[in-house]
């Protein structure tokens, strides 16, 4: 169904209103009812809803996506320039800017539904009046009340609480929907019916479209065909593999989310065909665009580049206007009526497939204490709401009867040599599936004689960690390590476990690791019992706002979160790889994890389906599925999960030593001075050779 067609009949009953809304807006730009330095604001927000009313006409005529490209490349300036770096300082989207210009009470607020009015960007492109209506009333409804005597600001504050109180109702639904119902195809439709050659389509998303998006996009559609196809089919064959290996029916799911970042139709569109081959139909939907479904520091779904990092930084926790008790209850009850209307859909639901990139220019944060930020209250409220949103998610989509994958590709910032990490990268995400089958089975069958880890660090890095590892007791059928190849994790290249908390103790630290789109410096995590007890970097000369940065990061929010993962990786040419481009501080987790031991705070590498029996290629079952804070849902479900999962590499580079102690006290070597030190991991080795030869 045509996107213009498809909410024909709910843009038909809010027509009126939105009318009535949209005329009041307009004369906004001639009243002098509103004092100064009010008025200038709700001016320029007027005058941007009087752009998005424009760009909705477009839409709904059929016209915008007759424009020429320069057209749709003015159009996507205008709406999004303001709030570009070198802009964005003086706009009220900026949480400093609305403070100095409206004051320390009033700022946080207006700049909050000043960035809140943006999302009509996307509303206007996807023709949804309702949503575009409803934001205008709330506009309206405070430009009132700033008319004459400025209201106190806490009346601003109750007035947008009760905003995203009532329609909670109408946002939780649609996000659920979307993310689950095929026939929303605003996204997939671009996909698959643009011409991929003319760039233009990437203007119809309704997302920033910066140089390196068209950049990308005219790069994908150079490469010839076979390699588009073997991309998509090592991305897709990973989804498939992960439902194989794990014995779960992939014949009883018929939906899959696809999920990418402007730029990657190409490949998008050969993964749809190759998902319906398997008779999976695509999901495709967007980044969340209301502030109550956005979780901080992460995307989900497809998106363009950020047009301000710092930005989307300064407002990562705009939820704190609105996050009491009362609205975190109304919320995840409206959730629980949503997935049991979507139930059917969700049901058929296989997980998602993600298309990563990594590259992008180190973005370095500035805590600004304009702000808005959770206060104690609000982040034990978010985290025990997004536990309970878990735990219905689950019961309607079991962790046990899905997957998932994810693959990463490069972005035209990573350098100059951009074309050549390309192919190296695709490469290196189409490695040779049984010779690191094999040569990951000889290290888990030495890693399961040991009764603990030991990993060391060297020259700066003091890295000094033991991980206890469960006992196994019937070593002949049972094994402590998962040998992950290329299935769900793409590249292939690591064996993990989860840990047994007592007993697992010590310091990690990191020179440089990306979590998301930030980089921390010198990280350091404590450990004791298990437990981060301690944790710090140096992102800032403060240090108490980088434990700030760790803790909203890492540890999401939470005083502390147990080891949930301990992996080694094995991928020692995608080390190579990034040793020889110098891009080893600049790759995404999903590969600086496949290149020396990592670690990961939060839940087990199996959280929500522990019961389900998983076994290796050599038929050993996996019995490292718990720990002692998973196996507390047999009594309290409430106290089992934290519903995050950060994973943290220590590269090769920094690596002393890692062997294992027997129960007799045996060493038992398994990577000395970067070296694997296993009979029968040799390949590995040479490949590190070769990269020294080469450079």
């Amino acid at each position: 169904m045509d996107y213009r067609e498809r909410w024909k009949e709910e843009n038909e009953s809010a027509a009126e209103r939105f009318a009535l809304a949209s005329e009041r807006i307009r004369a906004i730009s001639k009243e002098d009812t509103v004092q100064q330095p009010f008025r200038d604001y709700f001016r320029a927000a007027a005058e941007f809803l009087a752009m998005t009313e424009e760009l909705y006409r477009l839409e709904a005529r059929g016209d915008y996506r007759s424009l020429s490209l320069e057209q749709l490349e003015a159009w996507n300036c205008r709406l999004y320039g303001e709030i570009l770096k070198g802009r964005y300082e003086a706009s009220y989207a900026s949480p400093v800017y609305a403070s100095e210009q409206l004051g320390a009470e009033y700022g946080p607020l207006l700049a909050f539904l000043y960035t809140e009015l943006r999302d009509d960007i996307v509303f206007a492109h996807e023709c949804r009046l309702m949503d575009m209506t409803i934001l205008r009333e709330l506009f309206v409804e405070i430009y009132n009340q700033f008319e004459g005597e400025a209201p106190k600001a806490e009346e601003v504050k109750d007035t947008l609480y009760w905003f995203f109180s009532d329609y909670a109702d109408r946002m939780v639904p649609f996000r659920l929907r979307e993310q689950l119902d095929p026939d929303l195809s605003f996204g997939k439709d671009i996909v698959m019916d643009s011409d991929l050659s003319d760039l233009r389509y990437l203007y119809f998303y309704g997302e920033y479209v910066s140089e390196e998006d068209r950049q990308m996009a005219a790069f994908l559609n150079r490469l010839p065909e076979e390699e588009i196809v073997r991309m998509a089919d090592a991305y897709t064959e990973g989804y498939r593999k992960g439902f194989e290996v794990t014995g779960r029916d992939l014949s009883r799911k018929k939906t899959v989310s696809l999920l990418y970042e402007l730029g990657f139709e190409r490949m998008a569109r050969q993964a749809v065909k190759n998902f319906r081959a398997m008779g999976l139909e695509p999901i495709l939907y967007r980044s969340p665009v209301w502030s109550s479904d956005k979780t901080p520091n992460r995307k989900r779904g497809f998106h363009g580049t950020s047009p301000n990092r710092q930005m989307e930084y300064d407002h990562r926790y705009d939820q704190a206007l609105y996050l009491t008790k009362a609205y975190t209850e109304r919320k995840l009850a409206v959730l629980k009526v949503a997935y049991e209307a979507c139930k059917d859909l969700a049901a058929v639901y296989g997980g998602p497939a993600l298309i990563e990139t990594f590259g992008e220019e180190v973005f370095h944060p500035e805590n600004r204490p304009q702000c808005l930020a959770f206060s104690a209250k609000q982040e034990k409220l978010s985290n025990a709401c997004a536990g309970e949103a878990a735990q219905t998610a689950n019961a309607y989509i079991p962790g046990e009867e899905t997957s998932f994958t994810i693959i990463a590709f490069p972005r035209p910032s990573i350098g100059p040599e951009f074309e050549e990490i390309f192919r190296e990268t695709v490469r290196i995400n189409t490695l040779d599936y049984e010779a690191y089958k094999t040569v990951q089975q000889a290290i888990i069958d030495r890693l399961d004689q040991a009764e603990y880890l030991v990993i060391t660090g060297k020259g700066e890095n003091r890295t000094r960690l033991k991980v206890m590892l469960h006992r196994l007791d019937d070593p002949a059928r049972q094994t402590n390590f998962e040998n992950c190849v290329a299935d769900v994790n793409i590249p292939v290249g690591e064996v993990f476990t989860s840990p047994v908390l007592e007993g697992t103790e010590g310091l990690l630290q990191v020179g440089s690791v990306y979590i998301g789109e930030i980089c921390f410096r010198n990280l350091r995590m404590q450990f004791d019992g298990g437990w981060v007890t301690d944790y710090g970097c140096d992102n800032f000369p403060d240090p108490e706002q980088g434990r700030a940065l760790v803790r909203q990061v890492i540890l999401k929010n939470h005083d502390s979160l147990p080891m949930g993962e301990c992996a080694i990786g094995t991928n020692t040419a995608a080390y190579a790889m990034a040793r020889r481009f110098g891009i080893i501080d600049k790759l995404p987790i999903l590969i600086a994890e496949k290149m020396g031991p990592h670690f990961a705070v939060g839940d087990t590498c199996y959280s929500w389906s522990e019961d389900t029996a998983v076994y290796n290629p050599d038929g050993k079952e996996i019995i490292a599925r718990d720990n002692e804070v998973s196996l507390q849902r047999k009594e309290d479900l409430s106290k089992a999960y934290f519903n995050c999962h950060t994973d943290i590499t220590l590269p090769y580079p920094e690596l002393d030593e890692i062997y294992g102690v027997s129960r007799e006290g045996e060493k038992l070597p398994i990577l000395s001075d970067g070296r694997f030190a296993v009979p029968g991991t040799e390949m590995l080795n040479r490949q590190l050779d070769e990269q020294k030869s080469n450079g």
